[in-house]
């Protein structure tokens, strides 16, 4: 399992929007070859940071198949005006899980 990190840092006032966009996009991954789970964390310390965490059974199916789909373009259209800077991405390998 590969789990998709990333951190956006959104515009001041525009949290809550953010957020209606991530849940507005719901379908969008759940339809998604090889998605598996999802989880949005809102940083405490700065509430302009959150963290997306998407787990896909492969590194492809999320940078060769989801992100060359019409779904991405929809969800970056959900979301992609709130951004305040581009979003840091990196992916990790699950190894090992309680």
């Amino acid at each position: 399992m590969i789990t998709e990190i990333v951190e956006f840092k959104v515009k001041p006032g525009t949290a809550d929007d953010f957020m209606k966009g991530v849940k507005a996009s719901e379908e969008l991954f759940k339809n998604a070859p090889g998605f598996i789970g999802l989880e949005l964390h809102h940083q405490i310390e700065d509430p302009l940071v959150f963290v997306l965490l998407i787990q896909w059974e492969t590194l492809a199916h999320h940078m060769e198949i989801f992100r060359n789909s019409p779904a991405f373009a929809a969800w970056r259209g959900n979301v992609g005006e709130y951004f305040a800077e581009p979003p840091r991405l990196q992916h990790s390998e699950t190894k090992l899980r309680y």
